[in-house]
């Protein structure tokens, strides 16, 4: 059975979306990437998948260690605690073409924001990691105008 790392299946349940239009951002703009966090992390309470106090932990765990992957995108997430946070598993993308420092000269144009229960959220991670090495991809994530097209960009063909 092929499992799509944008859904969730719980048994017995139909699949619940981890990522929707809803929850994407086009042209954004932050000062900083604490302000970047603020924006997926809204996006993620908006969403009603994390509470309000998550979007601290996020910038906490910033403070720890970049959550900048490489290849303009970051992927802030909140740990430990801050699972207590999380209602239910899902994604935020906020677009930045200026793109947002996540320090040491590392510019983000893509950020993720994650909340994933339980270990789920390795296999997001991981996931997101791999449908971002593609640089042609990556370029036209930044360049869209249109949060159909990047739900599409980050989702098609990477069923497991």
């Amino acid at each position: 059975m092929a499992f799509n790392w944008f859904k969730k299946r719980k048994e017995n349940e139909k699949k619940e979306e981890l990522l929707t239009e809803g929850s994407i951002v086009i042209g954004a703009r932050a000062r900083d990437k604490y302000e970047a966090i603020e924006i997926v992390g809204g996006l993620l309470v908006k969403e009603g998948r994390v509470e309000p106090a998550y979007i601290d932990a996020m910038k906490q765990r910033e403070d720890m260690l970049t959550t900048y992957i490489g290849n303009g995108i970051a992927i802030p997430h909140g740990v430990g605690d801050a699972k207590e946070k999380i209602k239910k598993s899902g994604l935020a993308v906020a677009q930045f073409p200026e793109g947002v420092d996540f320090g040491e000269g590392d510019k983000a144009y893509i950020v993720i924001g994650i909340a994933a229960k339980g270990e789920e959220h390795l296999d997001i991670l991981a996931n997101i990691a791999s449908a971002c090495e593609d640089e042609k991809r990556v370029k036209k994530l930044v360049e869209s105008k249109d949060p159909r097209e990047i739900l599409r960009l980050l989702t098609e063909g990477f069923a497991r």
